[in-house]
């Protein structure tokens, strides 16, 4: 071998020994593979996205969201307060489509789980009746398809419920009739203050409620003496807020509903393709969220149930202060599943004529301008974002609900 081959290849190896150990090393290889699997990942997309813009200009559309700053052209039957009117922008649909999406998603969750704990709890009741009636109602729903309870519930709604005219007066103020309930509702200044009094007590019931934990855990750890932190923050960060706000509503001026013509003019409205989509996907939602919570009460020990008995405790408070806080370990993270189905399943509103984000740029918008590309980016962004949201906050809720080991 030559000098100058030696003296290449000593020069070489130290080199290949560096590549050798960073490519051997597991974590570093991993590192490596991930960052190369996520550079092709964005070419493939990238190359997708320059070629959709392509065809776009190809066919004179070009790819472009100023859309979304021209008139809308279309009315929405429930705006939630927005000030809107078919000369309205694109983008105002969207927040108003926005805003009906996260009312039936929100109203959906607390009602959902409400029945949901109800029947759980139902279905492990000792009586032969009501644990069979439970029953046969979760395998009903789980069982038939949620597009055809929302068309239920709603035909049911609309051919149950007199005409504007025959509307049942219920203590001659609110009407209810084929077109929703009409309820008077605060003047639009006072309403908005309202809104912000209302988030404000709830901000600061949560604040409080945190402290007041940990203080009536450190009472309890030192004294033994408990407090009923749940009923107490409950009334902090619920109750407290809502009595605020309505007694701030009640020294305040009002627009009551009037029949003028064929319909109701003033005042508010509930629609009933908004009341049908929320009872239809909460009876839906409740069937799964049931046996969820059926099956996390049954995952905690009896030990942990006869222990309590033992002590004298109550049935009543055994279940609440012992068995369901070990069962939600369990149940948090399937719920975590349904939690994001009611969300995604809203977009069937589009079915009933409920205008959320689906029916309002993902549809309407979506045919008028024939923006297909930009509209749906726009919806899928938005399903992301809710679906994300969710996710963190139950990912949060169940850190801090799991067992620490020490």
């Amino acid at each position: 071998m030559s000098e100058q081959t030696v003296d290449s290849y000593t020069a070489a190896a130290p080199q290949r020994n560096v590549v050798s150990r960073i490519w051997n090393d597991k974590q570093t290889r991993s590192v490596i593979v991930q960052i190369i699997a996520l550079i092709l990942l964005l070419l493939f997309f990238g190359s997708m996205v320059r070629n959709a813009i392509a065809n776009l200009e190809a066919l004179g559309k070009g790819f472009s969201f100023s859309f979304l700053s021209t008139a809308s052209n279309y009315d929405i039957n429930q705006k939630l307060g927005w000030e809107y009117d078919s000369r309205s922008p694109h983008i105002k649909a969207t927040l108003v489509g926005i805003s009906n999406t996260l009312l039936v998603a929100v109203s959906g969750i607390i009602l959902s789980t409400v029945l949901g704990f109800i029947l759980g709890v139902l279905r492990l009741s000792k009586n032969w009746l009501t644990n069979k009636l439970a029953h046969v109602y979760i395998e009903y729903v789980r069982n038939v398809p949620v597009l055809l309870h929302i068309l239920l519930v709603h035909g049911i709604l609309v051919h149950s419920l007199p005409a504007p005219r025959e509307s049942k007066d219920l203590a001659e103020t609110f009407f209810l009739n084929k077109r929703g309930l009409f309820l008077p509702t605060p003047e639009t200044p006072f309403l908005g203050y309202a809104i912000l009094l209302f988030f404000g007590l709830v901000l600061a019931g949560l604040v409080f409620s945190y402290f007041f934990k940990r203080w009536a855990q450190r009472i309890q750890d030192e004294t033994g003496v408990g407090y009923p932190v749940f009923w107490i923050n409950l009334f902090a960060y619920l109750v407290l807020p809502i009595l605020v706000t309505v007694g701030f509503l009640l020294f305040v001026g009002w627009e009551q509903p009037e029949l003028k013509g064929f319909n109701f003019r003033g005042g508010g409205v509930i629609r009933p393709e908004f009341m049908a989509l929320w009872l239809a996907l909460s009876f839906y939602t409740a069937a799964f969220i049931g046996e969820i919570v059926r099956a996390g009460i049954t995952a905690v020990s009896k030990g942990q149930t006869e222990a309590s008995l033992a002590l004298g405790i109550p049935r009543g408070k055994t279940l609440s202060l012992v068995v369901i806080p070990q069962a939600l370990r369990v149940i948090v993270p399937p719920l975590t599943s349904q939690y994001l189905n009611i969300t995604k399943n809203s977009s069937l509103a589009i079915a009933i004529g409920y205008m959320d984000i689906t029916a309002t740029i993902g549809g309407i918008s979506l045919n008028q301008t024939g923006r297909e590309m930009e509209c749906m980016i726009i919806v899928m962004a938005l399903y992301l974002t809710f679906s994300l949201l969710i996710s963190m906050f139950m990912n949060w809720y169940n850190s801090r609900i799991k067992l620490v080991e020490r």
